[in-house]
Formats: structure tokens, sequence, C-alpha cells
């Protein structure tokens, strides 16, 4: 598959993308309080992304999933699907955006806690975190995917 050069047009749009989905994060935060369901969560992110950025929601009829974001919950790794959940004081829990504007995506996703979290949950967070800016700080020209994949499970292991 050949690479595709962007040029500095393509890029100035694909920083409108990025920006706009830390946007939705920064939006959201204040809703995930204990209480709210990631339903909830899921029709605010969308009307925001929809009605206020003049964007479209990617996850939405991807492949036949349903909703405009991912929400996973304590256990669930990834993808988890808004519903009827309804979120309590030391969950935490995932909102994964990606927001497609003039052809570019832009695709992240943070960890919230819910009121005030386990030790446990702490602990995974902060690793997680530090396992995601290794990863970043890795990245870097000549560099392999799989050397910065193993610097993370390194890491990880190095947590339990």
């Amino acid at each position: 598959m050949p690479i595709d050069i962007k040029d500095s047009d393509d890029i100035q749009r694909m920083r409108v993308a990025g920006r706009l989905t830390a946007e939705v994060l920064r939006m959201i935060r204040p809703h995930v309080v204990p209480g709210i369901t990631t339903g909830e969560l899921d029709r605010i992110c969308h009307d925001y992304i929809v009605n206020d950025q003049k964007a479209v929601p990617a996850p939405l009829n991807y492949r036949g999933f349903p909703k405009s974001i991912c929400t996973s919950v304590n256990h669930v790794v990834c993808h988890g699907i808004p519903g009827e959940k309804r979120l309590k004081a030391g969950d935490i829990v995932n909102l994964d955006i990606t927001v497609i504007k003039d052809g570019f995506h832009g695709d992240t996703s943070k960890m919230f806690h819910v009121g005030e979290p386990s030790v446990a949950a702490k602990r995974i967070c902060r690793v997680s975190h530090e396992c995601l800016r290794l990863g970043i700080e890795m990245v870097a020209p000549g560099r392999f995917l799989g050397d910065i994949g193993h610097a993370i499970a390194r890491h990880a292991e190095k947590q339990n």
C-alpha cells in the first residue's frame, strides 16, 4: 500500500479534526458524574459533534456500531457500547471519541474517574498513562511499531 504524502492543507485539516476531538473531551468532563448513563454521555457528545462542531461522529454506523462514542467502564477494555449503564462513584470510564471533519479523522480517548476511584483504579489509570507517555516518547523516524509496543509492554509488566 503506497504512502499518501499530506500537503500543508491536509495537515491543517488533520489538526482541526484532532482539536475537535480534544474539545469534545473537555466539553463532556463536567457530565461524567455518578448517576449519568453511558447512553446520556453518548447523546451529549453526539449533539455537540453534529450541532456545534458541524462534524461527523466516526463510530456511528461504522461496521454496524450503533453509537457515536465508545464508553468502556471499569473492566471493559475498549469499544464499550453506550447504553443504560449508570455510572457510580468509584467507577473509571474511558471515553473514546473520533470526529470526522472535512474528510479527516481526529481520534482520541481519555480515562475519567467518576467520583473518588479505588486505589487499584487510580493505579491502573496511572500506569496506563505512563505507558501512553512512554509510547509517545518512543515515536521517531526509523523506529518500528513492534519496538514501541515492546517498550510499553515491558513497563506495564514491571508494574504487574
